[in-house]
């Protein structure tokens, strides 16, 4: 990955937005290349919900493929005051909090509908964390009502749990698969 064309990239288009910046930081992490942002005012960048932030995220993708000819738009995540790592911690500890209603009750259950990026996050927490071996994580739905289902990893061999009850917001089992919900 080219990061002195990321880095001029995003430097680019935070002036033209007029968006207050001190450092870009850009560092490797697997798969992916985080890129940390310094501002006295991250509010602005990170925008209602973080709408902002993603625009901005967006678009350093797409023109960092078009600039390096790549097939796919590299694996890139802006941050900006820890904002993103924040929000990556929350719905870790959510999936916790959800994973041990599971075990208690033997039932799957529907995490709210996230971005890809965010059920990735769950997805691979799950798998890669020791103390949540015995569960195992699907997604299920369509667009901005994808959401990742939580579940033992007993009832994917037995079937025995997928027909009892579910907490909001849920998935019911159909013929035609798991549909979501509007929550």
């Amino acid at each position: 990955m080219n990061n002195a064309l990321i880095e001029s990239t995003l430097s680019k288009i935070l002036k033209q937005l007029g968006l207050p910046f001190s450092d870009i930081a850009i560092s490797a992490e697997e798969d992916l290349t985080r890129i940390d942002i310094t501002s006295d005012d991250p509010s602005r960048i990170i925008g209602w919900h973080g709408e902002t932030l993603n625009a901005i995220q967006h678009l350093v993708k797409a023109i960092v493929r078009t600039q390096e000819k790549l097939e796919r738009s590299p694996f890139i995540i802006l941050d900006v005051d820890g904002y993103r790592r924040a929000q990556e911690e929350k719905v870790c500890r959510i999936a916790e909090q959800k994973a041990d209603f599971v075990r208690r009750t033997g039932n799957r259950v529907a995490l709210a509908p996230m971005s890809p990026y965010f059920r990735r996050i769950v997805h691979m927490y799950v798998a890669n964390n020791h103390n949540l071996q015995d569960l195992t994580t699907e997604s299920a739905g369509e667009g901005d009502y994808r959401q990742v289902v939580l579940k033992l990893i007993d009832e994917k061999s037995t079937g025995t749990k997928s027909d009892e009850g579910e907490l909001s917001p849920v998935l019911e089992k159909e013929e035609d698969g798991l549909d979501n919900l509007d929550v």
